[in-house]
């Protein structure tokens, strides 16, 4: 049980890749998780699914500073210490050419994928000194790495999240607390769902199709798979690793 005595925080703690990732953290032994997502119905479905009562809730828009800060301050007295950050919040935003894209929706993908991050390692750091360091894990993409037609908002903020990585594994050094970022390539989800959508409106499947056919191992990912990495990155097997760029991509981007 590598994880054995160690207490996490998961943004995005209702969607595939968060459940999956509190699964296998549970199964390595925290003391404790705090799930967040803005979904709070969604959130006691995934408190009932996974069955434990090491698992906590917390309804919250990664967004909106005093809303972190409560999430954050809620994990530190539910379990003393804090030890594990995974910030996997994240919105897709749309399927659309730049010159049509909403700024609406510019703005909220930011606002959840870049700011949320920021907010999230902003309170926690504090937390995570107290405990003598630990670590952050943020998803990214492969949106991260290339560019995406069609997808300038996503791109944008996952380009974003890379250097913000790198600043906080900066300062996080002196203190013990590593950060990287994780970037998987399609995973088996509800946001490849939407994103299949937006690219070919009724016909997802045909799109799904066409992205396997462009990953070597042939196939999308799945949450478990995302999750492996997450967990790998939360323990001490990990512990001289920081500001490090992870693809999970089935070698999409080669």
């Amino acid at each position: 049980m590598t994880l054995k005595g160690k207490s996490a925080i998961i943004t995005g703690g209702a969607g595939g890749i968060g459940m999956a990732t509190a699964k296998m953290y549970l199964d390595e032994g925290v003391t404790g998780v705090l799930l967040i997502d803005l979904n709070e119905e969604a959130l006691l479905e995934a408190k009932k699914t996974l069955n434990n009562d090491k698992v906590h809730v917390f309804t919250a828009d990664v967004s909106k500073a005093d809303q972190v800060k409560a999430y954050t301050d809620k994990a530190a007295e539910l379990f003393g210490q804090l030890d594990i950050v995974f910030l996997n919040a994240g919105f897709e935003g749309e399927v659309k050419p730049l010159t049509e894209y909403p700024e609406t929706i510019f703005d909220k993908v930011l606002s959840v994928n870049v700011k949320g991050v920021w907010l999230g390692m902003k309170y926690a750091f504090p937390y995570l000194q107290k405990s003598g360091g630990g670590s952050i894990i943020i998803t990214s993409s492969v949106a991260g790495m290339k560019g995406t037609a069609q997808m300038v908002a996503y791109t944008a903020s996952k380009h974003a999240v890379n250097g913000v990585m790198r600043v906080a594994a900066l300062e996080g050094a002196p203190h013990q607390i590593r950060v990287n970022t994780i970037h998987p390539g399609p995973v088996d989800n509800r946001m490849m769902r939407s994103l299949e959508d937006g690219f070919a409106p009724g016909g997802g499947e045909q799109v799904k199709k066409g992205f396997e056919g462009m990953i070597p191992l042939g196939r999308y990912a799945s949450n478990e798979d995302i999750a492996n990495l997450a967990t790998f990155l939360a323990d001490e097997k990990s512990k001289y690793i920081t500001g490090a760029t992870y693809l999970i991509d089935g070698g999409f981007t080669i």
